[in-house]
């Protein structure tokens, strides 16, 4: 799984920091949570094909997520465009759908699949699952999660005592099939392993603290959390339903999580090295998003137990 930070600003941007964005690499697609002004720009500048996006998820529909819909789905059109894109997001969306495609002279010729979401399961296929939960902003609010679905691992040793030859069957009874050993049925649990976590992502939106964020972001790999202000401006942060540094740090303490990024900050910030300082004080493991950052999560061969993960972090930036 790899993530690119597109933009790191809240609602005003800087020289620095564009309008909030998140492209992520997974399952062989590319995914992208929310769509800020300037987003079809700042993909440019990165290795990430605005072609090869499937899904768009949007967090709520304060512009500084949302204005960058109209643009890259123009673009997208006018590059010859295709495939099948599809947007999820809060009631309203279809607003926004009807906005888009009813203003302007550029027809846009691919199919754009516009679905309101609620809260549970946004999306299940074979090899993940997305999950969201309404969480506390100054208007609706969906955070997300993308989960690895993992399969137990397959036990030889067990297969072959059985009887199984070596062969199709083997995976057959890994993929959840039974079969059949000299008039015998052996079934999957049979050779499989305990069940496995694979890797979780949480990406909060804009969101106070709050237990549905404590909740959804329960054991995750990675918890991208918005940190609009830091704990001298937590009034601001209380009257617009935002989080401080040390809030945003809470939840992944609180939820258990073992990387934690802090993204969204106010402009009025230009040195971000407090953020990291004061999110330090409750949870070790912290970093601060920057534009075009790019983390990896990788299987960490040297961590004892099978299911630990690493984030290696560089910079997406070929401009």
């Amino acid at each position: 799984m790899e993530v690119t930070f597109l933009g790191t600003a809240s609602a005003i941007p800087s020289k620095n920091r564009n309008h909030t964005s998140i492209a992520v690499k997974a399952f062989g697609e590319i995914f992208l949570f929310d769509c800020g002004e300037s987003t079809q720009r700042q993909l440019n500048f990165t290795n990430i094909s605005p072609m090869k996006i499937s899904k768009i998820f949007i967090s709520h529909l304060h512009g500084d997520h949302i204005l960058g819909l109209p643009g890259l789905i123009q673009s997208m059109g006018f590059r010859g465009r295709e495939k099948p894109l599809t947007i999820y997001g809060p009631k309203g969306l279809l607003k926004i759908k009807d906005c888009i495609f009813n203003n302007g002279f550029n027809p846009v010729n691919f199919e754009v699949n516009i679905i309101e979401i609620q809260e549970g399961i946004v999306i299940e296929t074979e090899d993940y699952i997305v999950k969201t939960a309404k969480t506390e902003h100054n208007l609706l609010n969906y955070s997300y999660t993308i989960e690895e679905k993992k399969m137990p691992r397959f036990i030889r040793e067990k297969a072959i005592a059985l009887g199984v030859k070596v062969g199709p069957d083997f995976g057959k009874l890994h993929s959840g099939q039974s079969v059949e050993v000299d008039g015998k049925t052996i079934n999957p649990e049979d050779v499989l392993g305990p069940a496995r976590e694979g890797m979780k992502l949480c990406y909060s939106g804009d969101s106070k603290p709050c237990e549905a964020m404590i909740q959804l972001a329960k054991n995750s790999t990675l918890l991208i959390h918005e940190a609009t202000f830091l704990e001298e401006d937590m009034d601001k942060a209380y009257e617009n339903g935002h989080s401080t540094a040390i809030q945003a740090a809470s939840i992944g303490r609180d939820a258990c999580v073992e990387n934690l990024i802090l993204t969204h900050f106010s402009n009025r910030y230009t040195d971000l090295k407090p953020f990291k300082k004061e999110a330090s004080e409750v949870f070790d493991n912290v970093e601060i998003a920057y534009d075009f950052m790019n983390v990896e999560i990788v299987k960490d061969e040297k961590a004892k137990g099978e299911d630990k993960y690493k984030l290696i972090i560089s910079k997406n930036f070929i401009g």
